[in-house]
């Protein structure tokens, strides 16, 4: 694959904009069928969480992870269920992220909202990383943010065709949280940090190539999937493993397509392994390819606190485990919330749609460490606790 199909004029620019368009579906957080906003279901040997905001693109709000949570608990504790499946309706989405305009607007009315979503978000992001039962996540169509926690700390993670992945938190003023300082820095080479970083999105086989999935298959064969999965008795991990296993083998879209970045990993290993943004900036400008200048591009429309809040976030993420992890992202959330760049982000994508957020600070070098320790540090009796 050349540059030119990796790099067409404007490319990232348009699929910077795609992204902001599926984060104003978040915008719209009201949900106004008469429908369950989840569905949980026992069928055959498993429990099957079903995502039902299909108008939004299935995004997460409190009240569907206060139903997910006690009955994935509960499923994990039954004799008789011995798989939990999660998947989204409508087609379009498995889960495009959390429903970031109400949290907003939470924020500015100082609700206590922003501390029990954030809390409930990762402590069902922990239970799914550390659920006892082999967990499929079906992540077909759009998966971002949230939509990552719900499926990526889990066994299993099935891509199809239509899946399109991404962390694009850094161009509203957040950062890759839902456990994204463990699973990013653990994907190959610098990879992890380049996706935290740029909010590149991967498409498809791409998903699966780049380690975020497990397994890759044809949309149409889902409900065929889902049905041998359903079928097996008393599954083991290992069962499941050679159900997903056969349906990945046979399928052979994009089987020998080189992995979309592949030609980069080089510069991405390079110019991402610096340990400041500013180290990493000078690194592209150096290199000067048309890839490390698309990427420089990309930069200048990200918050810049965000850059460096999620730098670090990474960095340290690398040697914590998935608990100390959201322990962390628990007290950079509420450093957000406390700031100006999540609103104004906000504000540009997802209310007025300017797409011209004016970030303060405007540039890397007016952050400070002393701004960004406090970012990190403790909250005492307002922690996160597992």
């Amino acid at each position: 694959m050349g540059l030119s199909e990796v790099l067409r004029p404007m490319s990232r620019f348009n699929s910077f904009k795609r992204t902001q368009v599926i984060l104003q579906h978040l915008g719209m957080s009201k949900h106004t069928d008469s429908e369950p906003e989840v569905f949980l279901e026992r069928k055959g040997c498993a429990g099957v969480i079903t995502l039902n905001r299909p108008k939004v693109l299935n995004s997460l709000n409190l009240s569907m992870i206060r139903r997910i949570y006690p009955q994935l608990k509960k499923w994990e504790q039954e004799p008789e269920t011995s798989l939990i499946i999660i998947k989204g309706t409508g087609g379009k989405a498995f889960c495009a992220g959390g429903d970031i305009k109400a949290i907003s607007e939470a924020g500015k009315a100082k609700q206590k909202l922003v501390q029990d979503f954030f809390k409930e978000e990762y402590t069902l992001n922990s239970a799914i990383g550390t659920c006892k039962k082999p967990f499929v996540s079906l992540i077909h169509g759009v998966t971002m943010g949230g939509g990552v926690g719900l499926s990526v700390h889990g066994h299993f993670r099935v891509a199809t065709e239509k899946t399109l992945f991404a962390m694009p938190e850094t161009a509203i003023g957040l950062f890759p949280d839902v456990g994204g300082g463990y699973f990013l820095p653990r994907l190959s080479g610098k990879l992890g940090y380049f996706l935290a970083l740029t909010g590149f999105r991967l498409k498809g086989r791409d998903v699966q190539k780049g380690g975020i999935a497990t397994h890759f298959v044809d949309s149409d064969k889902l409900p065929m999937l889902e049905k041998d999965l359903l079928a097996l008795k008393s599954p083991s991990k290992e069962d499941v493993a050679e159900v997903l296993d056969t349906y990945h083998k046979k399928c052979k879209v994009d089987q020998d397509k080189p992995f979309i970045l592949e030609e980069h990993m080089d510069k991405i290993n390079s110019c991402f392994s610096a340990s400041t943004m500013e180290q990493i900036i000078r690194n592209l400008q150096e290199d000067g390819s048309p890839f490390a200048l698309e990427q420089l591009k990309v930069f200048e429309k990200m918050s810049p606190t965000s850059l460096k809040i999620t730098l670090r976030q990474i960095m340290e993420g690398s040697s914590k485990s998935l608990q100390e992890v959201l322990i962390m992202e628990y007290r950079l959330s509420q450093a957000c919330l406390r700031g100006h760049d999540f609103y104004e982000g906000v504000r540009a994508v997802l209310i007025e749609k300017d797409q011209n957020p004016k970030w303060k600070p405007a540039k890397l070098e007016e952050i400070t460490d002393e701004f960004l320790n406090d970012c990190f540090k403790s909250l005492g009796s307002d922690d996160l606790k597992f």
